[in-house]
């Protein structure tokens, strides 16, 4: 089983070895796609995690048991497409190709691809993409 995840840290837990307990205890392969952990404040982390089906089920309830909010990644960023005009600003920008032009020149947003870096968020012009909060 593999998912990539957003975890939010309470304030309490960001000096804890949490993702150290999911390799250690669960078995599980993480990849940190991005990190933003401050002393005192609660701790964003994007990961991708691997792992047999029932050692992800463990890991996931420890880290609920824990405090650790999470959320599939794909539900971290979206693309409001009301708002967009296509213009393309993201499209250069975006590092894992998240945001692309399709045949007809418009822009299409693949969540499965993007790792919530919010580069996006800031140079879009018109505000097209957003940051949800789980």
């Amino acid at each position: 089983m593999k998912a990539r995840l957003v975890l939010r840290f309470p304030p309490l837990l960001v000096d804890q070895p949490v993702v150290y307990k999911l390799v250690k205890d669960y078995n599980l392969i993480f990849n940190i796609l991005r990190a933003e952990i401050t002393p005192a404040s609660e701790g964003l982390m994007v990961l991708e995690i691997e792992g047999e089906e029932e050692d992800f089920k463990q890991g996931l309830k420890y880290l609920e048991e824990r405090g650790v909010k999470f959320q599939p990644l794909s539900q971290d960023v979206v693309m409001k497409e009301e708002l967009c005009t296509h213009c393309g600003a993201c499209i250069i920008h975006c590092p894992t190709g998240a945001l692309y032009y399709d045949d007809e020149r418009k822009v299409l947003f693949a969540p499965d691809k993007c790792i919530a870096c919010e580069i996006c968020v800031e140079i879009c012009p018109y505000r097209a993409m957003e940051v949800t909060l789980g």
